[in-house]
């Protein structure tokens, strides 16, 4: 009787069967935190985006308050303190076009050209933040301190930032950058209870926002984003550089001329400092006056000097911008205009210049490039 042969499973056949499991276990688990960390991300990125407003009526309608009027009316009734608000609305070209180039030239010199975000400016605040070791210096674009005034807090954490960044994107979305700067200039803070422009010519010059000088404007803008340290009646050596970094660049955009820069130099406390003379470039500029800013102006930007006043389009020229109607120019005043009469003697009438209220078409800038007007 012949014994049964019972056959075992060899080393060799079973091996690839247990090769082949490990890697499928492996592979699930991959997919299941894979699966979990994007419902982990994609939750609160969703909640996010939904909190961020509608910010489409902002482009017909005016805001008749923001979230950091609201927090310092809190904040007063907190204390136990009278709460005064300063705020009146003026359209763009009912304040001075030196302190919408001012404040442009110091807080966001490629507002023109950014979506809402400057990530080179990011990028250099961070660098800044990390060699300073403090996280004074922010990167911020007007667009994004726009949607802060608006919406949220002058608190800093990294979820607010975010929220700031979603809420520039949709400003920028709904908004001209024209609108965008006049909506800015309207609600930003310039002290205790001063919001706008207009509160803010008043209550340091004690006159109208349209009719502001340009070192008025220069002192206002270099306020900004900290009214209270940097208020326009602080005087210190770093802010009277910020100053004559910004009136230089007044100068080299031809919005002042030479006699005016003058002036401006004497009124922020800088008698010493000669006007200029020759052909300056921004980071010359950036880089003798102290303008350390991210949002500082690019080296490649020149603009030749001359002792001549500046025409009509030199005072609007600034910065690129998209196209817009431009308003009729206003006829010289030393050209009469007549009008057609019956009588013997004709009537002659002169049209006042004025300010129009819209910029006109960009210009060509003799240093080559688009201008824009402010």
């Amino acid at each position: 009787m012949h014994a049964r042969r019972v056959s075992t499973p060899s080393r060799a056949s079973t091996t690839p069967r247990a090769a082949i499991r490990a890697p499928r276990r492996w592979s699930a688990l991959v997919r299941s935190i894979a699966e979990v960390g994007t419902i982990l991300v994609a939750i609160p990125t969703l909640l996010l985006w939904c909190s961020v407003p509608n910010t489409a009526p902002l482009a017909t309608e005016n805001p008749t308050s923001t979230a950091f009027i609201d927090l310092r009316r809190e904040q007063a009734a907190d204390a136990g303190k009278p709460f005064t608000l300063a705020f009146e609305w003026r359209p763009l070209g009912k304040i001075s076009r030196y302190l919408r180039a001012a404040v442009v030239y110091a807080e966001d010199w490629r507002f023109y050209e950014h979506d809402g975000v400057d990530w080179d400016a990011i990028e250099k605040a961070i660098d800044a933040n990390i060699s300073k070791g403090s996280l004074a210096i922010g990167g911020s674009t007007i667009t994004q301190q726009l949607a802060k005034n608006l919406y949220l807090s002058p608190s800093r954490s990294f979820v607010r930032k975010i929220r700031e960044m979603l809420i520039a994107f949709s400003l920028e979305d709904h908004l001209s950058k024209q609108r965008i700067l006049e909506i800015y200039l309207n609600v930003v803070e310039w002290g205790d209870g001063v919001f706008g422009a207009e509160a803010a010519a008043q209550k340091w010059f004690h006159h109208s926002a349209q009719s502001l000088s340009p070192a008025e404007a220069v002192r206002l803008a270099i306020a900004l984003p900290n009214p209270f340290e940097r208020a326009p009646n602080v005087t210190s050596k770093l802010l009277t550089k910020k100053a004559v970094r910004l009136i230089r660049l007044l100068r080299l955009q031809g919005l002042i001329d030479k006699s005016q820069e003058r002036v401006a130099l004497d009124a922020v406390g800088a008698p010493k400092t000669p006007v200029l003379e020759k052909t300056r470039s921004l980071a010359d500029i950036a880089e003798d006056e102290g303008g350390d800013e991210p949002n500082a102006p690019p080296a490649s930007v020149t603009r030749p000097q001359d002792t001549t006043p500046p025409g009509p389009s030199a005072i609007d020229a600034a910065m690129p911008t998209e196209p817009t109607t431009p308003e009729p120019t206003p006829e010289p005043t030393t050209e009469p205009t007549t009008e057609p009469t019956t009588e013997p003697n004709t009537e002659t009438t002169t049209k006042p210049t004025s300010e129009p209220t819209t910029a006109p078409k960009p210009t060509i800038d003799p240093a080559g490039g688009a201008t824009a007007p402010y």
